[in-house]
């Protein structure tokens, strides 16, 4: 008896050990202030003067900078179609990591409901149109969140920048 009262003892122990949260919502709200913090202070360094994107009449914690407005009068919607030209840097420490994407030559198409939401706030906020320009600053919780993503080489909460280029938006 005094046997098995132990083993029980003892499992109980260990899965009450295993306290690691999987409430995702959880994690991102965690990270928050972490990745605002890293965002801030990198435009700080570097002073670069960014705009905030608003969403509902709250702020994102997505940075941008336009380079060029472009030309045109599109409207985005989460079926929009934009091709674009991008590289996509992960922040940390202080500085730009090594590049984990690059169009190059290429210039993909992507519906906007299917890219990261950093990417949908980031152009339609910006209101760039064909041959615009700009620089995202977006924070974990509007990329990949908690999730790594290794075939890129991103670890979980990874902050990115992506420099894009939109070449064509289409309705």
């Amino acid at each position: 008896m005094n046997r098995i009262l132990l083993i029980l003892l003892l499992f109980t122990a260990c899965l009450s050990a295993c306290t690691k949260t999987t409430d995702v919502v959880a994690q991102i709200n965690a990270r928050q202030a972490i990745d605002d913090k890293i965002i801030t202070a990198y435009l700080k360094s570097k002073n670069i003067t960014a705009s905030v994107v608003d969403s509902a009449g709250t702020s994102t914690g997505i940075y941008y900078t336009t380079d060029s407005l472009g030309t045109g009068n599109a409207l985005y919607t989460s079926s929009t179609s934009v091709t674009v030209g991008y590289t996509g840097w992960p922040l940390t420490n202080g500085a730009l990591g090594k590049a984990f994407a690059a169009t190059d030559n290429f210039h993909p198409s992507y519906v906007l409901g299917s890219v990261i939401r950093g990417w949908q706030l980031g152009i339609e906020d910006a209101k760039i149109q064909n041959g615009g320009a700009i620089t995202l600053y977006i924070p974990s919780r509007y990329a990949y969140g908690p999730y790594p993503q290794l075939y890129m080489g991103l670890p979980a909460n990874a902050v990115l920048v992506f420099h894009i280029i939109l070449y064509n938006v289409t309705n």
